[in-house]
């Protein structure tokens, strides 16, 4: 019984990461494209970049290339995690 609950919680924690992400990746875009040049957008939309990658794998029949892998945060991708998580908590 408790396995399963740390399965759950763990699925819930991986969606609430990457949706998260993805919104707060969205309101960056946004950010950047309707506020004003100035500290706030300077600020809301700096980010830190961290990469991995590029992957290959070969096997015998098949080869493919798989990136590099980038990861990048600022504020509103911390924001978009936030609310994200806040909602999947209420849900749930």
């Amino acid at each position: 019984m408790l396995k399963d609950t740390r399965r759950r919680h763990a699925a819930r924690r991986g969606f609430t990461l990457v949706l998260g992400m993805v919104l707060g990746g969205l309101m960056t875009k946004l950010s950047e494209l309707f506020l004003p040049e100035g500290p706030a957008r300077s600020f809301l939309a700096t980010s830190v970049a961290g990469s991995i990658g590029p992957f290959s794998i070969d096997l015998v029949v098949v080869a493919f290339t798989l990136g590099p892998l980038e990861l990048r945060l600022n504020v509103l991708t911390l924001v978009g995690i936030a609310i994200v998580g806040f909602f999947v908590r209420s849900w749930i």
